[in-house]
């Protein structure tokens, strides 16, 4: 009786904290879509490394907007009332503004250069799993208005779509945003946010996706990814690390030559062993220390966003 007693206090324990660790909701963040910002005129021009890519404005959108605002504020009220923590998009803006000396790009000390965009830099601050996009124009007939909408949740670490909703409300006499926006959301917000619940839940179980470049530094240190160390090239010691720390060994490596490798749905622990969110950067810290620790392999990381991280050998 006692042994029985014992195992079903055990079964209990273990039943009560897997629910606990799969109650856990995703962080999300509203912002404007990107649809919307272009044709509302809010992109901005960013120069990465010689080549121009248009992003979006939110602070110019934020500013000139007040419709922009009210929308979010809708949408971050009606998730809320779900359960699902949420990041404000102007609050994060303002903690980037005030770290002015953090720079858009990081540099080594032999100057190789890696570019991070501002959108990179905000997914960074706010660290949110989820990024939900909303977009909407409102049309009108007589005196009644119509609001049409698309929500799209995406994955921060891997832009994927992951959650989407899109539709009309029926025509309506009020003349405000967030009104017309409730009304044409409402009945689809429970099924929006089911799927980003299961998503969540299933990278409690098969790992959180990532992407990871091994750099060489040409400092003519000779160092490259064939080197040897006790009979085993670099490359294939990298390899084994990988396999080693995956989520079920998950991982798929798509390129490799003595100075680069590329590791593709890399499937990292949602958590690290502190219970925070594990990120790309963390991840390739990780074998930095271990190169670091276990070789006396020098090396530096650097990340753009939070899913993709850069691992670059021969020196600090």
């Amino acid at each position: 009786m006692k042994r029985i007693l014992i195992f079903v206090t055990s079964l209990l324990v273990a039943v009560s904290a897997m629910a606990e660790s799969h109650a856990t909701k995703p962080t999300l963040m509203v912002v404007p879509s990107d649809a919307w910002c272009s044709e509302n005129g809010y992109v901005q021009d960013f120069d990465n490394q010689g080549t121009v890519e248009r992003i979006p404005d939110y602070k110019r959108a934020l500013q000139s907007d007040q419709n922009l605002m009210l929308a979010i504020s809708k949408i971050n009220d009606m998730m809320a009332d779900r359960g699902f923590p949420l990041k404000d998009l102007e609050s994060n803006l303002k903690s980037i503004a005030n770290r002015t000396a953090e720079m858009n790009v990081t540099t080594s000390k032999s100057g190789s250069t890696i570019a991070q965009s501002p959108l990179d830099m905000l997914k960074n601050t706010a660290k949110a799993d989820i990024i939900i996009q909303l977009g909407w124009s409102v049309s009108e007939t007589g005196p009644k208005k119509t609001l049409t909408y698309i929500l799209r949740g995406l994955d921060s670490y891997t832009d994927k779509q992951i959650a989407g909703a899109s539709g009309s409300g029926a025509p309506s006499m009020s003349s405000e945003v967030p009104v017309l926006l409730e009304e044409a959301v409402v009945d689809k917000m429970d099924e929006f946010t089911g799927r980003l619940e299961e998503y969540f839940n299933d990278l409690f179980d098969n790992g959180r996706e990532g992407i990871f470049e091994v750099r060489v530094f040409d400092n003519g240190s000779g160092l490259d990814l064939e080197s040897e160390f006790g009979g085993t090239e670099l490359s294939e010691i990298i390899d084994d690390w990988m396999h080693q720390n995956t989520v079920e060994h998950r991982y798929s490596q798509s390129e490799a030559s003595e100075n680069y490798m590329l590791f593709e749905q890399v499937r990292m622990p949602l958590m690290d062993e502190k219970g925070k969110a594990m990120t790309a950067k963390v991840f390739a810290d990780n074998l930095r220390k271990y190169l670091k620790q276990t070789y006396q392999i020098e090396s530096k990381t650097a990340n753009r966003g939070l899913g993709r991280a850069y691992l670059i050998i021969g020196e600090k």
